[in-house]
């Protein structure tokens, strides 16, 4: 059983311990003394690779990704006289040092769940997967749209829904729980955004309504919220919150049941529960990161502008949004049916 309160170490702090642990393993023979020294090299490389003076607890799935894909195109000192992988680059890893590297991690965060480094295994929320031949790619993530209208459906009803009366009245969670869903699925936040929200961060400008996002780095976008989302939003905020209010979180957006703020953890049970209501043909699991994909690829699908889709998700990059597109069936005869040269003006002759 981990501990209740997560030590806010650094990365740095956390592999010196990490590898002190996995090399006291050999003395035991619990571990082969080779098998030690990958583990601890390959963490040491994490820590290189992640910033070793950033808190553990707060890297997510996305940060572990990048680490990942950093390593991938990471030259190979043993790989000498090899063509690079890409023009001006030296050779990257192979697709077995890409694998060894990402257990390596899987292995540490593992200890770190129980050592209480993290309150949450970022690697739940990884998306690169190791594949036999080529090393590691993104795996898909996003939901259909059949699925995506499926679990906005189920969250919206659940929202207008009447309470389940076997509950308590201040441990009804619908409302909440229909919002945790719109506003992932809709604006596609990092789930440490959506936990961290306070209610004030929500504002009215020129009539439309914002959400102020206090992102990765410092940084904030203010995202106007689809009216859909704005109906449960209000609902929520003027009778779902202060079911749950205690009096210990004022500012909190998100509450649970107990009155305390919602942590990243329960976030996944929710989006569960809330599937449990969408019909078998078109429900499918997904985590909160999934639900981020799904916002990027069917905006991106949609034509949205690159550059609002970047910041809607609060990337600083344009190149970052290449990991959070998915292919989606028919997406390619879709878009030749409606072609921008030749659909408009089907019949008309060239002179």
């Amino acid at each position: 059983m981990r501990p209740s309160d997560v030590q806010r170490l650094t990365v740095a702090e956390c592999v010196d311990r990490y590898g002190e642990m996995v090399r006291a393993k050999t003395s035991t023979g619990a571990l082969a003394p080779a098998s030690a020294e990958v583990y601890a090299r390959d963490v040491v490389t994490f820590a290189a690779l992640a910033g070793a003076d950033r808190v553990l607890d707060d890297l997510t799935g996305e940060d572990v990704d990048e680490v990942l894909l950093r390593f991938a195109r990471k030259p190979d000192e043993r790989r000498r006289g090899r063509p690079p992988a890409e023009p001006g680059g030296g050779p990257s890893q192979s697709a077995a040092s890409q694998a060894r590297f990402r257990r390596s991690v899987s292995a540490f965060f593992r200890y770190a769940v129980v050592a209480g480094w993290v309150q949450l295994n970022p690697m739940d929320a990884v998306t690169v997967r190791p594949k036999q031949r080529g090393g590691l790619r993104a795996e898909r993530r996003a939901l259909t749209v059949e699925q995506a209208e499926g679990l906005l459906g189920a969250a919206r009803d659940l929202a207008d829904g009447p309470a389940v009366a076997a509950r308590r009245r201040d441990q009804r969670t619908e409302l909440r729980d229909g919002l945790i869903v719109l506003l992932l699925a809709a604006v596609g936040p990092r789930v440490s955004e959506l936990t961290a929200a306070n209610a004030e961060d929500f504002f009215v400008n020129g009539g439309t309504r914002y959400w102020r996002i206090f992102g990765k780095g410092g940084r904030t976008r203010d995202v106007p919220l689809p009216r859909p989302v704005v109906e449960v939003l209000d609902a929520y905020l003027a009778d779902g919150r202060r079911l749950l209010d205690r009096g210990r979180e004022p500012k909190a957006l998100l509450l649970s049941w107990r009155g305390r703020r919602l942590a990243r953890g329960d976030v996944q049970g929710v989006i569960d529960r809330v599937l449990e209501r969408v019909e078998p043909v078109r429900r499918r699991s997904v985590t909160p990161h999934g639900l981020r994909h799904t916002t990027a690829t069917h905006l991106l699908a949609a034509a949205t502008d690159m550059d609002a889709v970047r910041r809607v998700l609060g990337h600083a990059d344009l190149s970052t949004l290449g990991r959070y597109r998915d292919e989606l069936p028919g997406e390619l005869e879709a878009a030749m049916r409606v072609h921008p040269l030749l659909g408009p003006v089907e019949g008309r002759r060239g002179g």
